[in-house]
């Protein structure tokens, strides 16, 4: 029982991360279509209780919950004040995402001696 449980998030794993490649090539040519996969890979990660990989947490606005498309449904801004960050804005409910980075550390000075 245990390992078809884990058999089955893997696989849902391996569609999901396969899902979202495909919205990603495709919603330039295909908006709807390439929404409809972005849609379907949510809906699986729920279903399956399965976190959607990190490197495409972001493409979700966490207002309305549609897949983001940067440039297309979704700006995105470099901001220095502060804290640097970046500012997703998504056009559909203009709802904003901030995801804050960290500035590569400067080359050490070498010392003097």
């Amino acid at each position: 029982m245990r390992r078809k449980r884990v058999r089955e998030k893997d696989l849902a794993k391996q569609r999901i991360e396969r899902l979202l490649k495909l919205a990603d090539e495709v919603y330039p040519s295909d908006p709807d279509l390439g929404l409809q996969y972005g849609e379907l890979a949510k809906r699986l990660a729920l279903r399956v209780k399965v976190k959607i990989p990190r490197r495409w947490r972001w493409r979700y606005c966490k207002e309305c919950g549609s897949f983001l498309y940067p440039g297309i449904n979704a700006d995105i801004r470099v901001r220095e004040r502060r804290l640097p960050h970046l500012v997703i804005r998504c056009q559909l409910c203009g709802g904003i995402r901030r995801i804050p980075y960290l500035k590569e550390k400067r080359a050490e000075r070498p010392s003097s001696k």
